[in-house]
């Protein structure tokens, strides 16, 4: 076992400790079976010194042979029962654990690695892998503690029978193990890759499905088809690579203890010729060595198995391991009730090191601002929102919230002081009301009521087959995107937190509905700090600031009057919108 083996077991075995009294019970049900099997071959080679020849048969002792042999039966059969309950439930247990962890870490995980990987893998990493890992280690419990078990008292049974016998099989039979260590070692790559493998599938299937429609509209069809056709067949390959070699244990481990078998039946029976052995004693021998090398070929199968279990572990552990956000300060301020007062004081940010995105940036907003944030696609217009955020910290300068800087504020508080609202909509799998009370699971139906009023979006729901209680889908099943944005909207109208976001939020909606909406937005925003990112100049004219910005930088800003009177960039683009 490698270095990495290593790490990812130890890992493994302390999330199994916490179950310490689980695994010893388990253990001592797996002694209780196998001692109960093992005493099985003595009671069969008793009754057969019992049959001494045609018409010598003693019936009387067979009978309490058999009477025993059904209370051994029972027993075996019982701590077999409770051992695999108890297994099952160390395992899944212990996958709980791993999958609690894994996923209360995605929440922890800085957006920038979220952003960065493929959604599709992370989420095989968490279930199929997961799953995977589960598979093995529950094999490993059923046949690890057994096998031990059934190998001490084999060796043990067969030095009481003959000891010279019982040293040939101790002699042959590790060397199916090392066999099987031999070419697990080699297949621990194999079934790292077919994970990854798997987890690139995954997030294929994943965006297919999530961009259906975009698949179709553009006819995407057939070079999807074939990157799932690449990944698939290399999925194939290594599924192939990693059974074939990993299969190689089991016939490679049987050819070894028969050999095993054989050596033994041949002594065997030159020590029974010689008068050293009677024939019930090497029959209950023979069914020892069957026993004994039986679980070294199970255990070589677990070994294979675990191979592919520790590979996935590995990489669901490579997900919980990932750096987790910059913690909070012990001191961090609490934002109760922001004033709003914003200031960005020499920001400078990018992405990626090679790339600059904002330099230099400076502004200054005062409480209840309207500040609207204009220019081309790529500027920095949403960059910009999430600085504001804290989903991403800056690189240089800094930015305030009435007074503390952001990143001496818990995260949490500055959060919960926005309210945003974005081009892109987002809804969770459940009823009407469970969507607009997402950031207020307390409210009221008055409240919910009051702000779908104000949004605009009571008079849709209302049309619904159930209401507020209409069950939706994560893509919002069969609702508009406009409704879907309206819902969005009517979130943030329910929380009315001290600041606002506002990203395109009516991009999806109708002309006559957005006018609706701009009122709405307009009595929302009223003694709120907001800020608004807009395409459709139109919708900013009231205004109080106006940023233009470019290359990352603002390279203008003033009110809609003022803008248009320097005939810059900003009457560029409005007078591109309104030509004719």
């Amino acid at each position: 076992m490698n270095k990495s083996n290593t790490w990812i077991m130890k890992r493994i075995i302390k999330h199994i400790k916490k179950y310490t009294f689980f695994v010893i019970l388990s253990f001592a049900c797996a002694f209780i079976s196998v001692i109960a099997t093992l005493y099985a071959p003595i009671l069969t080679g008793d009754a057969i010194n019992l049959i001494i020849a045609p018409g010598k048969v003693d019936f009387d002792g067979i009978r309490e042979i058999i009477i025993k042999f059904i209370i051994v039966i029972a027993i075996t059969a019982i701590s077999q029962w409770v051992m695999s309950i108890i297994n099952n439930r160390i395992t899944y247990m212990v996958v709980k654990d791993i999958r609690i962890e894994a996923f209360n870490h995605l929440s922890d995980l800085p957006l920038a690695y979220i952003d960065s990987h493929s959604h599709g893998d992370i989420v095989s990493r968490i279930v199929t892998d997961i799953d995977q890992f589960a598979d093995g280690l529950l094999m490993g419990f059923s046949q690890l503690f057994t096998g031990i078990v059934t190998i001490l008292g084999t060796l043990g049974f067969m030095l009481y029978i003959n000891v010279s016998i019982a040293i040939v099989v101790v002699v042959l039979t590790p060397i199916s193990l090392f066999v099987a260590a031999f070419i697990a070692k080699r297949t621990y790559n194999l079934f790292r890759g077919q994970s990854e493998s798997r987890g690139e599938l995954t997030s294929l299937v994943d965006e297919m499905i999530g961009e259906q429609k975009i698949v179709r509209a553009f006819g995407y069809e057939d070079e999807a088809l074939e990157r799932f056709e690449v990944i698939n067949e290399k999925l194939e390959k290594d599924s192939m690579n990693a059974t074939f070699y990993s299969s190689l244990v089991n016939p490679s481990t049987r050819f070894v203890n028969g050999l095993v078998y054989a050596a033994v039946g041949i002594i065997g029976a030159l020590s029974a010729i010689r008068g050293h052995l009677s024939i019930g004693r090497l029959t209950s021998f023979l069914s020892y060595a069957n026993q004994y090398t039986k679980p070294f070929n199970e255990i070589s199968n677990v070994i294979t198995e675990l191979q592919n279990a520790i590979a996935c572990a590995g990489r669901v552990f490579e997900l919980i391991d990932e750096d987790s956000e910059i913690p909070d300060e012990s001191d961090a301020v609490v934002l109760e009730k922001a004033d709003g007062a914003l200031v960005i004081d020499d920001v400078s940010f990018s992405y990626t090191e090679d790339k600059r995105l904002i330099e230099h940036l400076n502004l200054l907003v005062r409480p209840g601002m309207r500040v609207a944030i204009v220019g081309p696609t790529g500027c920095g217009k949403s960059t910009l929102i999430n600085l504001l955020m804290r989903f991403y910290d800056v690189n240089n300068g800094s930015i305030s919230v009435d007074g503390n800087d952001i990143r001496h504020i818990t995260r949490e508080s500055l959060r919960d002081s926005y309210g945003m609202v974005l081009q892109e909509t987002w809804l969770k799998t459940g009823t009407i009301r469970d969507n607009i009370t997402y950031g207020k699971p307390d409210a009221t139906d008055e409240e919910v009521i009051e702000a779908a009023k104000k949004a605009h979006s009571h008079s849709f729901i209302k049309r619904l087959p159930q209401g507020y209680d209409t069950i939706i889908t994560e893509d919002g099943g069969n609702l508009s995107q406009g409704q879907k944005q309206l819902l969005c909207i009517t979130r943030v109208m329910l929380l009315m937190p001290p600041m606002l976001i506002l990203d395109e939020a009516t991009s999806s909606i109708d002309t006559r509905t957005e006018i609706r909406i701009q009122k709405a937005f307009n009595r929302m925003m009223e003694g709120r700090t907001s800020f608004v990112v807009a395409h459709r100049l139109s919708t900013i004219k009231e205004a109080d600031i106006i940023l233009v910005m470019r290359d990352g930088n603002i390279i203008e800003k003033g009110s809609h009057s003022e803008l248009l009177a320097m005939k810059g960039f900003y009457s560029e683009l409005y007078n591109a919108q309104f030509a004719h």
